[in-house]
């Protein structure tokens, strides 16, 4: 039987690929502020997923591990096994940056469109 996770991997890819398409239609397409503000939101969190996806680290044989040593390494082979096979943390760090950042931006895009609603009582662009 064939190993199910490059299967997996690639369903994953092609989902975060069709969900930024569909993300960006809804930015480009509709006209109320507010259904922009839900596909920007979708936009940046599905950015989120697949810059996490791109430190996935595959090695043959073996499973991606925590980037946690959880014992000192008695040979230094042992240390260049877990560099190899463990994810990269440098995506994940970059992703909790744009998630605080993200948060920001959205609860200020949130205030202008509270804004733009008591103004025009709409918030459907003209």
């Amino acid at each position: 039987m064939s190993d199910p996770v490059p299967f997996l991997f690639t369903v994953v890819l092609l989902s975060l690929v069709a969900n930024i398409g569909i993300s960006l239609y809804g930015v480009f397409t509709r006209p109320s502020l507010v259904k922009k503000f839900i596909s920007l939101t979708i936009f940046s969190d599905t950015l989120n997923s697949f810059a996490i996806a791109i430190g996935f680290r595959r090695v043959i044989g073996s499973y991606p591990s925590a980037a946690v040593l959880s014992s000192l390494p008695r040979e230094p082979g042992e240390l260049s096994a877990f560099a190899s096979a463990a994810v990269d943390p440098l995506p994940q760090a970059l992703v909790l940056t744009a998630i605080v950042i993200g948060l920001a931006v959205f609860m200020f895009l949130a205030g202008l469109i509270a804004m733009y609603y008591r103004h025009y009582g709409t918030t459907r662009m003209v």
